[in-house]
């Protein structure tokens, strides 16, 4: 888009120095973004003090807080390239990963401190804390940097959630960033009076981008909280710190079920979801409640907004993710242009990622011959031109010769009265090849008649798009955005 673009904290400073960027909760400080661009230059000097030079690799273990921007800006400034860590992981997958990639420095908090000693050791790098060392440097300070940064710089990495094999290392850069604010910011009329509130984990895209670093490039403030807590939310929103979030379906559905949701007032507050399908139950359930969730898909490769809902239509095209935003190209593969149909999506446009650091035998994979993104998701477009996502291609299967996308299945079995959650898989079976398995998480205080519900999907999908195996669970093995791990359950059934 640009070869360069200003330094993002030195710009943000510049325009509104006294504004405040951060409110973190863990510490109850405000941050303007003043400070914020100073601290970023303490922490540069002190990365550089330790040897680090531009391309260099440095891991980050934390939860959210100011911090982590700090750093994130600081890495900006130099060169250096951050690699936020999934917490969730223990040692031995963090060194899995961070081995692809190599590191020279590690930096975590006072929370991760054990796994992050081990995880250093491990990949034989030095360990530096937050509360200590990156405390210290921003007491002591450092000189202004404010260069312009190539805008196709690697930045940081994040991992991919490695639900199919190990994760992959996705490049994002500064142009990526402004190509995402861009998107989003139209999208969903991001200013500078907007606050949002920062709860999804910082090594996911969404934690960063949605809508954090949007927020901060427009002049607005972010809420940080070390996590996402119900009552927290719940905290933000009644006292009208915040006027919007985005949040996966698995916060929406804590939400929906807390005894105090009907005690807020909603009607100013925007609200975004992605990172899986937002069932219509849960669509309608805040709509009643006067608050149109927009639905929307991107992914980590894509910086990552390509889709979102608009508010007027939301309620008419549930289940759409919207239209293709400005900077964005899509494509469905055997699909003519401008016709309905259904095909693989394909995404081009300055959000999309130059590939995976250190693999290019993975970037090839992923990139057609003529430079589009191959998502390896299902689609279709309508007539007014909104697309559906139908499924992940991997995630089809063949019944009797019929092709199955299990969330199709999902979107039946998700308006059952009793149920909350649902997964479908195919399974192996000796008479029809594959069929469908079926994992459900009920509604609380909710029975589920097992037997019937095959009866009653019959009512609603064909013969061969019914499970053939239902079970019930008590929870879901997710990925940091809130997907449900299918491996595991194909597992789960294995072991049955």
């Amino acid at each position: 888009m640009f070869e360069q673009i200003p330094d993002m904290a030195a710009k943000r400073a510049e325009l509104s120095p006294n504004s405040v960027a951060f409110h973190d909760t863990a510490s109850e400080r405000d941050w303007s973004f003043a400070q914020i661009n100073s601290a970023a230059n303490a922490v540069a000097a002190g990365l550089t003090g330790q040897g680090l030079v531009q391309d260099d690799r440095v891991g980050i273990l934390c939860q959210n807080c100011a911090e982590f921007f700090i750093t994130l800006f600081a890495c900006q400034k130099t060169g250096i390239i951050l690699c936020p860590l999934n917490w969730r992981q223990p040692a031995s997958e963090l060194i899995e990963t961070l081995e692809q990639v190599g590191v020279s420095l590690l930096l975590t908090d006072a929370e991760f401190q054990e796994v992050a000693t081990k995880t250093a050791i491990g990949v034989g790098a030095p360990l530096l804390t937050i509360e200590t060392d990156l405390s210290g440097w921003i007491k002591a300070g450092g000189p202004d940097v404010a260069d312009p940064i190539p805008s196709d710089r690697p930045w940081y990495l994040l991992f991919t959630s490695g639900t199919t094999g190990l994760p992959k290392s996705v490049i994002q850069t500064a142009g990526m960033s402004w190509a995402n604010t861009i998107n989003i910011g139209q999208a969903i009329d991001v200013a500078s009076t907007d606050r949002t509130a920062c709860f999804l984990p910082l090594f996911h895209t969404a934690g960063i981008n949605l809508y954090t670093l949007p927020v901060f490039l427009s002049g607005g403030t972010t809420t940080i909280l070390p996590k996402f807590d119900p009552e927290e939310v719940r905290d933000l929103l009644a006292s009208g710190r915040i006027n919007q979030f985005f949040a996966v379906p698995a916060v929406y559905q804590a939400l929906s079920l807390a005894p105090w949701i009907d005690d807020l007032d909603w009607s100013n507050i925007r609200c975004g979801c992605g990172g899986a399908p937002l069932a219509e139950p849960l669509i309608q359930f805040f709509a009643q409640r006067g608050v149109k969730v927009l639905n929307g898909m991107g992914m980590t490769e894509t910086g990552p907004t390509v889709f979102l809902m608009d508010p007027a239509h939301a309620e008419q095209k549930i289940g759409s993710v919207g239209k293709p935003q400005s900077l964005t190209q899509v494509r469905l593969c055997g699909v003519p242009d401008g016709t309905k149909g259904v095909g693989e999506l394909q995404i081009k446009g300055p959000g999309v990622t130059p590939g995976y650091f250190g693999n290019p035998e993975a970037t090839a994979k992923s990139f057609s011959a003529d430079g589009w993104l191959k998502t390896g998701d299902v689609a279709r477009r309508d007539a007014d031109g909104y697309y559906f996502i139908v499924d992940r291609i991997k995630d089809m299967y063949i019944s009797g010769g019929e092709n199955v996308y299990p969330a199709e299945v999902e979107r039946v079995l998700h308006s059952h009265p009793a149920i909350l959650e649902a997964a479908v898989i195919g399974v192996h079976d000796e008479k029809w090849g594959e069929v469908g398995a079926a994992f459900i998480l009920p509604r609380p205080e909710e029975t589920l008649d097992v037997e019937s519900l095959r009866p009653w999907c019959r009512e609603r999908l064909a013969g061969y798009k019914v499970p053939a195996h239902v079970k019930l669970v008590q929870d879901f093995s997710r990925t940091a955005a809130g997907k449900i791990r299918k491996p595991d359950l194909l597992e789960t059934f294995g072991n049955d």
